[in-house]
């Protein structure tokens, strides 16, 4: 097998193996493109802050709906929220505040009595019930109408954002003539704006402007600049306005540190265009090109990519991106519930959101390589969303790691999370380090210095930054003295929050496992032999007498990760802390936020992917270990909605149980993951739980950092196969008269009929 497709396979002991049929792709059965298949709406409540609006694969511009209240971290949420605007900008999926939304516009019919200044200029004014059931959306399009009645669809190309508004013949405000009046806001959805500018041209009504704003879940600030054009029908007038008063003679305003104005909740600001009646089926088209670098380059990305406003034809084009994206899988969906086809492609669609394709759009630095933002955050996405991409979209993984490495060569680490040009907050370990180990080992290579690459990682491993809250590593002193980093440790190298000690230790194993394998694969033989011996470190936390009882029974299961002081005494932490069954919320990033990372002792304890031998020794061996991971998944106390979870599915295989490891994917899928709006368990995670979701129904899981795959039945028989030729993997599926939706129905009864055919890797 040559170097270009290297992976192992851990399938089931003892199965039949036939030569594989190679199958040709055939259409699908229905008739279907796979992005019909799509719904955008998917995890668009219950915590998944799922952006739903339009956008290219891994583009800038994210067009959608914001409404006010609720999660709308996405910008979207499908509760009874109002609509206050629509933006050009998004993240998916993330936790803590709502990030970006910049400038959002928003149109009205008219104002009352003709009078500029009777029209709603405030979030709170101008917020929007929605028309029931009226939103919708498919790759690079969607669709939502207000109890306005009017009726807004949005698509995009890479930098810019095309509106196309269709008013009522007859405005709902009493008193309105039909003088469409469409503003612009600076803000953002977390109105962080501190400094912020804008100019309006009566002549043509183009709007431009800029501000600084803050990032979610980061440190710092950036500036972002957009430029607003319309067309469809004639300006009647122009101006800016603040707070609720409009103005017809002033067309700038300006924003600045100090000023009374400074904040968008102290005095929400910005600019306004009203029109004549417009040409056309009461339609007007607004074309909205962002940019990082100025508002010159707002209005050269969008007079680039979008000179004549046609909208069918960039809606068109961007679903033939997606399309694109997705041809390089076939399905034999002959007889599969829709409800599981469309569960599947969704969640291929959300795994390619994020990151952020920001090349030439960087303030900082343009060295010629690509620049990926919106990684948000690594800790979430390298289990999944990185390894899904390696094998579907190779091209943009190897884009996305030497953006990585850019980064490395310009800001002194490798990033854990980044959003908005900034800075993230590091959950765990230096998991970019795991990111490229990975690629490396599925040679994803074109283009990449791995001797940089090599170069960072040790840096990870080796020397602690100032701030370890935003990058690196922290307690890399006592990581190298006492193999463990210590609960309430004396750090006098950096500064970072001194909790998570068990999960840090066990994440700084792995990274360095990780280290280990790229170490000798470029011939660093010592450095191997030393980060393979730091990868054993996880030992030090174990506390083999330490028990689990909950509600006062013994589980009879004995030995877990336990706090470890200085002095190298055990603390103690519940096992089940910060599971569904004790203080849920209590281990996020907080001064008290245990010695776990949204998670349980009880889940950290699996934790040790590069040498699960010696875990299953020593929890007691194979019979022992599996009724822990049967525990694990039967009692409650595993929440499958952080990404921590995601690997102890198929744990089962290193105990020769792979028929458990398929149970449990049938267990979360479809109960958990499906096609409705509440359809994953929590946060996307930029397309995390997505990625997850495919990759199991794939019947194909990573040993993220490892060239090594769970191998289970998949979902139904596809064909997978990346443009470079470089990896192809077939995996085909007995073919039962039953559908699949009855096999996770009655999983125990059919558990015979569900055997892999056969499992190939050509190259």
């Amino acid at each position: 097998m040559k170097s270009s497709a290297r992976a192992k396979a851990i399938v089931a002991a003892g199965m039949v193996f036939a030569a594989c049929i190679d199958a040709q792709s055939q259409p699908n059965a229905r008739g279907k493109l796979p992005f019909e298949y799509v719904n955008p709406l998917i995890g668009t409540t219950n915590g998944g802050h799922v952006f739903p609006g339009a956008t290219l694969p891994f583009g800038m511009a994210k067009a959608g709906a914001d409404t006010y209240g609720g999660e709308n971290q996405g910008g979207f949420s499908s509760d009874n929220s109002p609509v206050y605007g629509f933006s050009h900008m998004h993240d998916s999926g993330t936790g803590g505040s709502a990030s970006l939304g910049n400038f959002p516009i928003f149109p009205q019919a008219g104002c009352p009595n003709d009078d500029i200044n009777a029209c709603r200029y405030t979030l709170w004014q101008r917020a929007t019930l929605r028309q029931q059931g009226s939103a919708n959306g498919r790759p690079g399009y969607f669709d939502v109408s207000m109890t306005t009645n009017i009726r807004t669809e949005m698509t995009v190309t890479n930098h810019t954002a095309l509106y196309r508004f269709t008013f009522p013949d007859t405005p709902t405000t009493a008193n309105t003539t039909l003088n469409p009046h469409i503003l612009v806001d600076l803000t953002d959805l977390p109105q962080t704006r501190s400094e912020a500018n804008i100019t309006v041209y009566p002549n043509n009504g183009r709007i431009t402007g800029g501000g600084i704003f803050s990032p979610s879940f980061g440190s710092g600030t950036y500036q972002s600049y957009f430029c607003l054009d319309f067309d469809g029908a004639t300006v009647k007038d122009a101006g800016v306005w603040s707070n609720s008063r409009a103005s017809q003679q002033a067309t700038s305003l300006k924003i600045r540190p100090g000023d009374s104005r400074q904040t968008p909740s102290d005095t929400p600001a910005g600019g306004w265009v009203q029109f004549e009646q417009p040409q056309h089926a009461n339609q007007i088209l607004a074309r909205v090109g962002m940019s990082f670098i100025s508002e010159a380059q707002a209005c050269a990305n969008a007079e680039r990519e979008i000179p004549n406003n046609d909208f069918d034809g960039i809606a068109a084009a961007a679903a033939a991106a997606w399309n694109d994206k997705f041809s390089v899988i076939t399905l034999k969906d002959g007889g599969v519930d829709e409800v599981l086809l469309r569960a599947f492609w969704s969640g291929v669609y959300r795994s390619m959101i994020s990151p952020q394709d920001y090349t030439n759009e960087n303030p900082y630095w343009n060295d010629g390589e690509p620049y990926y933002d919106s990684y948000y955050c690594i800790w979430d996405s390298f289990r999944s969303i990185h390894p899904l991409l390696t094998i579907l979209d190779p091209h943009s993984q190897t884009l996305m790691v030497r953006s990585l490495l850019s980064i490395y060569k310009h800001l002194g680490y490798l990033p854990d999370c980044r959003m908005s040009l900034c800075k993230g907050s590091t959950q765990g370990g230096s998991n970019a380090d795991i990111v490229l180990v990975d690629a490396y080992l599925k040679n994803i290579t074109a283009g990449i210095d791995w001797n940089l690459a090599y170069e960072a990682v040790v840096k990870d491993a080796e020397v602690e930054p100032p701030d370890w809250n935003l990058e690196g590593r922290g307690g890399l002193a006592s990581w190298k003295a006492l193999g463990y980093i210590p609960t309430e440790n004396l750090d006098t190298d950096g500064t970072g929050l001194e909790t998570r000690s068990i999960s840090r230790t066990v994440e700084y194993a792995y990274n360095d496992f990780a280290i280990s394998t790229l170490a000798h694969a470029l011939g660093h033989l010592d450095d191997a032999a030393k980060y393979l011996q730091r990868s054993g470190n996880w030992r030090n936390m174990f506390n083999p007498t330490q028990r689990s009882i909950v509600n006062g029974i013994d589980t009879n299961f004995t030995g877990f990760l336990q706090p470890r002081y200085l002095n190298g005494t055990f603390g103690f932490q519940d096992p089940i802390y910060c599971s569904p069954l004790l203080n849920f919320t209590g281990c996020y990033l907080n001064p008290a936020g245990g010695e776990t990372y949204e998670g349980p002792v009880w889940l950290y304890t699996f934790y040790v992917p590069g040498d699960m031998a010696s875990l299953i020794s020593t929890l007691g061996g194979m019979e022992t270990f599996v009724k822990r991971l049967d525990w694990l998944h039967e009692s409650g106390i595993l929440y499958v909605g952080d990404e921590q979870a995601f690997l102890t599915l198929y744990l089962y295989h290193y105990a020769g149980r792979p028929a458990k490891s398929a149970e449990r994917a049938h267990q979360y899928i479809p109960s958990l993951f499906n096609d409705t709006i509440a359809g994953i368990p929590g946060n996307d995670d930029s397309g995390a739980m997505g990625s997850f979701e495919a990759l199991v129904m794939m019947g194909l899981y990573p040993n993220a950092g490892q060239d090594v795959y769970f191998i289970t039945p998949p979902f139904f028989e596809e064909h997978i196969d990346d443009s470079f030729d470089k990896l192809t993997i077939r995996i085909l599926r007995d073919s039962h008269e039953i559908s699949v939706i009855d096999i996770a129905q009655h999983l125990d009864a059919l558990q015979g009929n569900q055997q892999i055919v056969c499992a190939s890797l050509k190259g």
